[in-house]
């Protein structure tokens, strides 16, 4: 079984124009934590997932899928 999470993480910083760091400590952790957020390297707890959606102010599927999110432009079937 596959427990790949994607996410948008990366997306959503660059659209408020803010850095791994700055988002780190909002979050109360390691920027370095958020790099293997965004690289699929570490898949956050459900109690991170949630304020990283609360952050952002958007659910938490906005951000975090068991399936690739299309790329930007295309059409989901």
């Amino acid at each position: 079984m596959n427990e790949t999470i994607y996410n948008r993480i990366a997306m959503l910083r660059a659209e408020r124009g803010i850095s791994r760091r700055q988002l780190a400590e909002e979050l109360g952790v390691h920027y370095q934590t958020i790099g293997y957020l965004e690289r699929g390297k570490y898949n956050p707890s459900l109690y991170l997932a949630l304020r990283i959606a609360r952050y952002f102010e958007v659910g938490v599927e906005v951000i975090f899928s068991t399936e690739p999110f299309p790329r930007l432009g295309e059409r989901s079937a």
